[in-house]
C-alpha cells in the first residue's frame, strides 16, 4: 500500500495543463451532497477532466444507483486544518508514537498539504445512493478514520458485510473504469491528474497542480 507520505509521491513532477474548474451544480447528471458545502462553493468544483470521468462512471452504474459527490476542490488552508487537527488527535491518543509514525498514520486519513490531491481540483470524495438520495451501505461512513473504524475504511477491508462489499465493488468498477485512482485507505476518495494518480498510473508528471479558487474565478471572468 502506497501512502501519500511516501517520498515517491512528492517526487512526481508537478505540472498543470490549464484544465478549468467546473461547477458540479451546473451538471444535473451528477448528484451533489451539501454536508461539505461552504460559502464559496469550493466543494462543488472539480477539474473538467474529472467531471467528465464522473459522468462516464455514472453511466457505467446500474439503473437506480447514483454517484453522490460530497467534496471536490479543497483550499490549502482547509487541507492544512484537517491535517493538523487529525495529527494532533492521534498525538493525544498515542503519545508514545515517534514523529515518523505519527506522520505516516496521519496520512492514512488526510494528505499533507504539499501533495494534497484535493487542492488541485483533481480529487473527489463520494459515495453511492439511490435515485431518491438514500445512501447505500458501503461499510463505514464517509470520512471514517482508520483509528475509529479499525481500518474498515480501507477499500479492501475484509471485515465488512457482503452488501457493503458489493457496493464497494460497484464503485471501484465504475470509477476505476473511468480512469480515476483510489486512495486505498479511504474507499470514498478518488483522483485523477494529481501526484498520486501520476505515481499509480506511471505518468511522468501531473496534469493538475494546486489551484487558488479566487484566481481561477478571476481568470474565468
Amino acid at each position: 500500500m502506497i501512502l501519500l507520505s511516501d517520498p515517491r509521491v512528492a517526487a512526481v513532477r508537478s505540472a498543470d495543463d490549464g484544465d478549468p474548474l467546473v461547477d458540479l451544480r451546473e451538471l444535473p447528471e451528477l448528484r451533489l451532497d451539501g454536508r461539505a458545502a461552504d460559502e464559496t462553493g469550493a466543494h462543488a468544483r472539480l477539474r473538467a477532466g474529472v467531471a467528465d470521468r464522473l459522468l462516464a462512471a455514472q453511466r457505467a452504474l446500474p439503473a437506480g444507483v447514483r454517484l453522490l459527490v460530497i467534496e471536490g476542490y479543497r483550499p490549502c488552508r482547509a487541507q492544512l486544518a484537517i491535517f493538523t487537527g487529525y495529527r494532533d488527535e492521534l498525538r493525544r491518543r498515542h503519545p508514545d508514537w515517534s514523529p515518523q509514525r505519527l506522520h505516516r498514520e496521519t496520512t492514512k486519513f488526510v494528505s499533507p498539504v504539499e501533495v494534497a490531491p484535493h487542492t488541485t481540483g483533481g480529487a473527489v470524495d463520494l459515495t453511492l445512493c439511490t435515485d431518491d438520495g438514500v445512501e447505500l451501505d458501503l461499510g463505514t461512513a464517509v470520512d471514517a478514520t482508520p483509528e475509529d473504524s479499525a481500518d474498515a475504511c480501507f477499500t479492501d477491508a475484509p471485515a465488512i458485510g457482503p452488501v457493503a462489499r458489493r457496493h464497494r465493488q460497484l464503485l471501484v468498477g465504475a470509477l476505476g473504469g473511468a480512469g480515476l485512482v483510489n486512495y486505498p485507505t479511504e474507499w470514498w476518495h478518488w483522483s485523477y491528474g494529481d501526484r498520486y494518480w501520476a505515481l499509480m498510473t506511471g505518468a511522468s508528471q501531473t496534469r493538475y497542480g494546486p489551484v487558488d479558487l479566487a484566481v481561477a474565478a478571476a481568470a474565468e471572468r
